[in-house]
């Protein structure tokens, strides 16, 4: 059974994928470089919708990271994307 996917599931996702991010230093500063974030802007902005889905944009940005996210977390990739659009992103 699936479950619901609603605006609290959809941030603890996205807030796991971006534990999944820091968990690879190399993944994190690739994100910090392309979203133009520091350390501390991602603890200021960590829990807003708008930042979480630009986490999940760049994990779908690269088909590799999300496969390792989704087969690490036991997590369907089109869970991130409905994810990410409920979270308002694309």
């Amino acid at each position: 059974m699936r479950r619901a996917l609603n605006p609290k599931n959809a941030e603890t996702l996205a807030l796991n994928a971006l534990s999944f991010l820091a968990e690879s230093p190399d993944s994190l500063d690739s994100f910090m470089r392309q979203s133009g974030v520091d350390p501390t802007t991602i603890r200021l902005r960590a829990t807003e919708r708008d930042f979480l889905a630009a986490v999940l944009d760049f994990l779908m940005a690269d088909e590799a990271l999300l496969v390792r996210f989704c087969e690490s977390t036991r997590t369907a990739p089109t869970s991130v994307r409905r994810a990410n659009y409920e979270l308002g992103g694309p």
